[in-house]
């Protein structure tokens, strides 16, 4: 059996959105404080006895907030074509961390997005 560790980090940002189509208040403009967790897995440690520095896994969360942050997610690819809901945004932002984080000891294994203090969505590329 081998090693295995699940580190977690959280950050927040915020922006405006509008639900297409939604049969509903939400398809109106309106704003979240988005706050995210990213849980990344390990199956070894480096030289230093770390998974990966919670400071990568934060920058690199930052970097992919940065781009929705204090900004209309509609008018942002590729929310300018697909619908701007919480169950995409968390996709999105698990394939932008994966893309620079993910490595042969290291990879992003979930993202949660809270739209609310009381609603979120948990998004893995794993079956269930």
């Amino acid at each position: 059996m081998s090693d295995n560790y699940t580190l977690k980090v959280t950050t927040d940002f915020s922006s405006a959105h509008t639900l297409r189509d939604y049969p509903g208040a939400c398809s109106r403009m309106h704003g979240h404080n988005w706050k995210v967790e990213v849980e990344a897995e390990a199956i070894a440690l480096d030289e230093l006895g770390m998974a990966i520095d919670f400071k990568r896994i934060r920058q690199l969360t930052r970097d992919a907030t940065d781009k929705l942050d204090h900004r209309y997610l509609n008018d942002i690819s590729p929310f300018d074509e697909i619908n701007p809901t919480a169950e995409n945004l968390a996709r999105y932002l698990y394939r932008e961390i994966a893309k620079t984080l993910d490595d042969e000891r290291v990879r992003v294994c979930a993202i949660t997005l809270w739209e609310t203090d009381h609603a979120c969505v948990k998004y893995s590329d794993r079956q269930p």
